[in-house]
């Protein structure tokens, strides 16, 4: 299968930043993002409408690609029906998240018989913590009527941190990919790398390229900024590099180096 596909919003600033992109009087703009989170690249992204909010603004980003043969991933805002059928009909796979923005679905699969299913567990530590991802899976039920819908599973992350208690989080999937192409596995890698977006883009973007402090705030401009960060990043991840302000400096200090990625990339 293809690289799966996620999204996630930015830019805009958190509480406490009131000399950023967000102004007295007006929300800070909003943008959807379409990342492969396999190479770490933004795809596209498109700005959200002040009159309309990101479900439909992702489905129109994504008529942006084929979608033959990729995977979308996508957080439980985007877990509806008009989406899926899109995703399906245009050859592609979905994996939803189902939280308590769908609370009738999602106590349905809570009382499925769990305790009766085999686990598949994987563990990692590093930075001071240890995260286990315990994932069951099982062929959806025939009550289920979500468009294509192939298996459901329940994921749960128990991260344990030096000196804390331990944190434990359950969600349930929906996926129109199938036992063969998604196993256990495989489903809560494609969960893990959904995740990985706060890291790998939102986080960089943050405090990297310290975004959410940017007065950029009219017309396009915020837009055009956010693509040239993403542009950024995508070019230093394919040259390579897993941290991105190490490269920036790598690069800031002889500047002739900047074009040996423009051209291999």
């Amino acid at each position: 299968m293809a690289r799966p596909v996620l999204r996630g919003p930015r830019p805009g600033n958190g509480p406490g930043l009131p000399d950023g992109a967000r102004r007295d009087n007006a929300a800070a703009p909003h943008l959807v993002a379409a990342l492969d989170q396999v190479a770490g690249v933004v795809l596209g992204q498109l700005a959200v409408g002040a009159k309309t909010n990101e479900i439909p603004c992702v489905r129109e980003l994504l008529t942006c690609f084929n979608l033959a043969g990729a995977v979308i991933s996508a957080d439980a805002m985007h877990t509806q029906t008009d989406t899926a059928e899109m995703i399906t009909a245009a050859g592609g796979d979905y994996v939803f998240t189902i939280k308590n923005n769908t609370p009738t679905l999602r106590a349905k699969l809570k009382a499925l018989p769990w305790k009766q299913v085999p686990p598949t567990r994987n563990t990692q530590t590093g930075h001071g913590r240890r995260v286990t991802r315990t994932i069951k899976v099982l062929t959806v039920p025939d009550w289920i009527d979500f468009p294509g819908a192939a298996q459901v599973a329940q994921l749960r992350r128990t991260v344990t941190t030096r000196g804390k208690k331990p944190s434990v989080e359950v969600v349930y999937l929906v996926t129109s990919a199938d036992h063969v192409a998604a196993p256990p596995t495989v489903l809560a890698s494609w969960v893990q790398g959904q995740w990985a977006i706060e890291n790998r883009l939102h986080w960089v973007r943050d405090v990297t390229f310290a975004e959410d402090l940017s007065r950029v705030r009219t017309g396009n401009a915020p837009r055009v900024m956010a693509t040239l960060r993403s542009t950024v990043i995508g070019i230093l991840r394919l040259d390579g590099w897993t941290n991105i302000a190490s490269g920036l400096r790598h690069h800031a200090r002889r500047s002739e180096r900047v074009i040996e990625p423009l051209l291999t990339s």
